[in-house]
């Protein structure tokens, strides 16, 4: 006969562990689940970037020799997610050349008490102009480190490649997009290194603005 029968208090308490094990087992697969779809969105626009995928900017090392006399309406819109930072585009959209170099200004301020480090991913509508899109200088190249109540502004150097206008999907638009997203950087390790300086030296807090790059 079984030594824990229906009668044995201990059976109960067994139960009762192995539940909890199940619960624990559970809770922390449902964690990783969660960070695993956090990280999922910066991973996934740092993946559109280097291949061009889903109307994703690419960088160029040089500009085009060739300028056309087509002209292209190039409109901004900055957003931030999960990060208290205040980001703006300081132009709302220029008129370029297809094939001419042309700079755009962004602004973004930590209205955080602490340094914060920020990634910025970005893309072009409509997704068809995303290969022709070229950027030659960009905050978005790297991690950007701002401290408490610290403004930054950023300069944008970017062109959009001539053979746009030979692209079918692309050769009857006159209007792209660029839209910039900032994200907090999963390395803090910039913004925990300037929160330890600025503890040795107080008067070096932020707010006032600098330029970036």
């Amino acid at each position: 006969m079984s030594s824990t029968g229906p009668s044995d208090p201990a059976a109960p308490d067994a139960a009762h562990r192995r539940n909890k094990r199940v619960a624990l087992i559970c809770f922390t697969a449902f964690v990783g689940m969660i960070g695993a779809a956090y990280a999922a969105v910066p991973l996934y626009k740092a993946f559109c970037q280097v291949t061009g995928f889903d109307g994703t900017v690419s960088r160029a090392d040089k500009a085009p020799e060739t300028v056309l006399s087509r002209k292209l309406e190039i409109r901004f819109d900055a957003n931030t997610r999960d990060l208290p930072w205040t980001f703006k585009a300081e132009q709302v959209s220029q008129e370029i050349r297809l094939g001419q170099t042309a700079m755009a200004f962004f602004e973004v301020t930590n209205t955080a008490d602490h340094p914060i480090t920020g990634r910025a991913v970005y893309n072009v509508v409509p997704e068809s102009a995303g290969a022709y899109f070229r950027k030659l200088q960009c905050f978005c190249f790297s991690d950007q480190t701002l401290r408490a109540g610290e403004t930054i502004r950023f300069p944008m150097v970017y062109f959009v490649d001539p053979e746009f206008a030979s692209d079918f999907e692309t050769k009857g638009k006159s209007e792209v997009t660029l839209s910039y997203t900032f994200f907090p950087s999963p390395d803090q390790s910039g913004a925990k290194k300037l929160a330890a300086a600025q503890l040795d030296a107080p008067s070096a807090l932020g707010g006032k603005a600098r330029a970036g790059l």
